[in-house]
């Protein structure tokens, strides 16, 4: 059975997608992006600000699912510019603390709205 999860403290999905669908002890969260749930626009142009946004937005949709971020298993992590991969790494360490899931980052050519930074998580929950 899949269950579909969602947080108003994370942006609504921008197409036909879920913010996350649970199963089976997973979640898997869709692709989270800088936005601002309120607003809808990219918090602003930095790699820090949008990072730390993304992290934000996952998190919330980690708690709609009684998850926390010591229960993500992987994350993807998709970077506009590798030239970020140092900044993005200190922010990730401390966003979570001690914890290290196995974790896959790639330069992609374009992100949705412009963003610099995307990443989605799978968790083991309940």
């Amino acid at each position: 059975m899949l269950e579909t999860m969602h947080s108003d403290a994370a942006p609504a999905a921008v197409g036909p997608y879920a913010q996350a669908i649970r199963t089976q002890g997973m979640l898997f969260t869709s692709g989270q992006i800088g936005l601002d749930p309120q607003s809808g626009k990219l918090v602003d142009d930095t790699l820090a600000g949008q990072a730390n946004q993304v992290m934000h937005n996952l998190q919330a949709v980690l708690a709609a699912a009684d998850c926390s971020v010591s229960d993500i298993v992987k994350v993807n992590i998709y970077l506009l510019d590798m030239a970020d991969f140092p900044a993005l790494n200190v922010l990730y360490a401390d966003w979570l603390g001690e914890h290290r899931p196995a974790r896959a980052t790639v330069a992609v050519a374009a992100l949705p709205l412009g963003a610099r930074v995307e990443m989605d998580v799978i968790a083991r929950c309940g």
